[in-house]
C-alpha cells in the first residue's frame, strides 16, 4: 500500500495531474493459469502456450483483457497516495475502458494514474475518477485505457466515539 497520505484539500488541488506511477510488473504464465481457474475462462489463447503458439494470432498466449483490468487494484495500493481520514476504497464502475494492445505472457505492464475528478459527497465519502494507462514495458501503445471511479470510505469510529 502506498505509504504516503495526503490531506482532501491537498488532493484536491491535484485534479488533472499525475498522481501515481506503478512499479513494473511482469504479467507471468502462472498468473494468468490462476484467472482462467478462477473466472472459468481457459480459452486457449491464454492457457496453452503450445497452441496458442500454432495457432493463434500473437504468437503465444496473453493476458485475460479482464486480468490487466484487475491489477489495477494492486497497482493503485502501490503508486496513489491514500487520503487522510479515510479507511477504504470500493469500486464505483469504469468509463470507457479500452484493450488497446494484448499482454503477452512474460511481458511488464505498469500504470499511470492521472486525477480526473474529486468530489465529497454530503455523506463524506469522497468520489474520484482515475483517467488510467497500462503501459506496456518498451511499447509506444498501452495495453489499457480507462476511467476509473472509486469511492473512499471516511473512517466512522471517530462519529462513534
Amino acid at each position: 500500500m502506498a505509504s504516503k497520505r495526503i490531506s482532501l484539500a491537498n488532493a484536491q488541488a491535484l485534479v488533472g495531474k499525475e498522481v501515481g506511477l506503478a512499479e513494473w510488473r511482469e504479467v507471468s504464465q502462472t498468473m494468468i493459469d490462476q484467472f482462467a481457474d478462477a473466472t472459468d475462462d481457459h480459452q486457449f489463447i491464454h492457457t496453452d502456450p503450445t497452441r496458442a503458439a500454432a495457432e493463434g494470432p500473437y504468437g503465444g498466449t496473453i493476458a485475460h483483457g479482464f486480468l490487466t483490468l484487475s491489477l489495477l487494484s494492486a497497482m493503485t495500493y502501490e503508486a496513489v497516495p491514500a487520503l487522510e481520514g479515510m479507511v477504504a476504497g470500493v469500486n464505483f464502475g469504469f468509463d470507457k475502458v479500452r484493450f488497446m494492445s494484448p499482454v503477452k505472457t512474460g511481458q511488464r505492464i505498469r500504470a499511470r494514474f492521472i486525477l480526473d475528478k474529486l468530489r465529497e459527497r454530503p455523506s463524506g465519502i469522497v468520489e474520484i475518477n482515475y483517467a488510467v494507462t497500462i503501459e506496456l514495458e518498451g511499447s509506444i501503445k498501452p495495453a489499457l485505457t480507462a476511467y476509473w471511479l472509486t469511492l473512499m470510505m471516511p473512517d466512522r469510529t471517530k462519529d462513534r466515539a
